[in-house]
C-alpha cells in the first residue's frame, strides 16, 4: 500500500536544510516555479506550496522536517 506524504507549513530556512542546502542556493532553484508557487505570505509556505516544491526538486534528504 502507498503511504501518502503530507507536507507542514516551512519557512525557507526549514526547506533549505531538508535539502541541505543554502538559502542562496534554495532561490536559485525555485526561480523556475516562482510564478507558480504564489506568494511568499507570513513568511511560510503553505503545504500545497511545499508540496509542488517538493514535486520540482526531489524528496529531500531530511523529509522528516517538512512532512507531517
Amino acid at each position: 500500500m502507498n503511504k501518502i506524504t503530507r507536507y507542514k507549513s516551512c519557512n525557507k530556512s526549514t526547506i533549505a536544510h531538508a535539502y541541505n542546502i543554502s538559502l542562496y542556493t534554495l532561490g536559485k532553484w525555485l526561480q523556475p516555479i516562482k510564478s507558480d508557487l504564489g506568494e511568499y505570505n507570513g513568511q511560510t509556505f503553505n503545504p500545497k506550496q511545499v508540496s509542488k516544491i517538493v514535486t520540482h526538486l526531489g524528496l529531500p534528504e531530511n523529509l522528516k522536517l517538512i512532512s507531517v
